[in-house]
């Protein structure tokens, strides 16, 4: 398993351990178990999985190029009977 990876999983599981911990223990700070269960998810859990997933694609291939556009009607006229 890539170390990039496992890290995005670990923090995955601290960042829901830590939202149902705040809702199901009902400790004093409650709050603040689910606020930093939120935070990690969203700035650590969410760009390290976007990292990973995206490192190795080509951002041209997703852009609206004329190139791209003349693929897609091409595409659509061979769909067409």
């Amino acid at each position: 398993m890539k170390p990039i990876k496992l890290i995005t999983f670990l923090l995955l599981l601290i960042s829901f351990g830590l939202i149902v911990w705040g809702y199901v223990m009902e400790p004093t700070n409650k709050e603040q178990l689910i606020g930093s269960g939120v935070v990690v998810l969203f700035i650590l859990v969410f760009p390290l999985f976007s990292y990973y997933r995206w490192k190795d694609r080509n951002l041209k291939d997703y852009m609206l190029t004329k190139e791209n556009l003349d693929k897609m009607r091409e595409n659509q006229h061979d769909k067409d009977y």
